[in-house]
């Protein structure tokens, strides 16, 4: 993947409905270029997919936060079940290391998600967690 195939991939990252003709202008490339480049990284798995931002994707929260989890015995894949099912909870991640689950909340008041935290701490097999605010976010490829 050479440098051009790097800003095509930006330029996709900040608007992955952007027009041939606009992505070759900001590029600097003729539509077909483009095409072309589009087609060869996907066929090479560069690109894995295109997907859909609903309103409530890029609506953000108020309130958003980490919750780092541990858990009791082999539970996680219940514990992870329950957790996706919670509508503050906006995305579950397995790792490793201390922390066993992450789970992204987003709630619209801190008293919201003071209870999903309760929520999920009263969650049997959940041993421990800790919780975290984020304060600002940048995204990759974003302006």
């Amino acid at each position: 993947m050479d440098e051009t195939d790097q800003r095509l991939i930006a330029e996709l990252r900040r608007d992955g409905r952007a027009a041939l003709s606009d992505l070759a202008a900001r590029l600097g490339l003729s539509r077909a270029t483009v095409r072309a480049r589009m087609e060869r990284l996907t066929l090479r798995g560069e690109i894995a997919g295109f997907t859909v931002l609903t309103r409530s994707d890029v609506t953000a929260a108020s309130v958003r936060g980490l919750m780092l989890i541990g858990i009791e015995g082999r539970g996680a894949e219940r514990i992870m079940t329950r957790l996706q099912g919670m509508p503050s909870v906006q995305a579950v991640h397995s790792t490793n290391g201390k922390w066993d689950l992450i789970a992204e909340l987003g709630t619209q008041t801190l008293q919201e998600l003071d209870e999903t935290i309760f929520r999920i701490r009263n969650i049997e097999g959940v041993m421990s967690s800790e919780t975290n605010l984020l304060l600002s976010t940048r995204r990759a490829g974003r302006r």
